[in-house]
């Protein structure tokens, strides 16, 4: 888990918008489409491995992976949520 004061700090590379832990629902989603390898990350690689632990931003569009209690900012690491997004 993210600490609470960097996850004050933390926003997305690209929008610049703020940054919240992603919720159990929105987890469970993503590993079911890795699950059945319909899951691309934005640079097009298929994601494989399961996803423990997300940042999304706050508009619920982009999920970037939470690796070894480190966040990948990285543009191309990230994944659309739009397609599959929950209001």
């Amino acid at each position: 888990m993210i600490a609470e004061d960097l996850l004050k700090i933390l926003v997305c590379p690209e929008t610049k918008q703020p940054l919240r832990q992603a919720d159990r629902s929105v987890l469970e989603k993503v590993n079911e489409r890795i699950a059945r390898g319909d899951l691309r990350n934005r640079d097009g690689q298929e994601v494989t491995e399961p996803i423990e632990e997300a940042l999304v931003t706050l508009d619920g569009a982009v999920l970037y992976p939470v690796r070894d209690g480190i966040p990948v900012l990285l543009i191309g690491e990230s994944i659309s949520l739009e397609a599959h997004h929950e209001a």
